[in-house]
């Protein structure tokens, strides 16, 4: 399973999503991640809506295997209920 974070320096939610995904890759054989700073690579709001199909206003905008998940909420919510996050 591959997931890609987009998102931003300075973003607290980028910060905490990438721990989560730290914590997968190390608890799990089957994660992986890779992060993406927006900034830094030229990646738009809306590259990100036309990749997710729907308005994305903030960062982390998150996608597993080119699903798009949503933020950090969406996908620390996803992790815990499908990948035992916390078990």
């Amino acid at each position: 399973m591959f997931t890609v974070i987009f998102g931003r320096e300075g973003c607290p939610f980028c910060v905490r999503a990438k721990e989560v995904a730290e914590k997968l890759k190390t608890d799990r054989d089957d994660f992986n991640y890779r992060y993406v700073d927006i900034i830094k690579e030229n990646v738009s709001k809306a590259d990100l809506e036309k990749s997710a199909g729907k308005p994305c206003p903030t960062v982390p905008q998150i996608f597993i295997d080119q699903d798009h998940i949503g933020g950090f909420t969406e996908f620390e919510a996803y992790a815990k209920a499908e990948l035992g996050l916390y078990s």
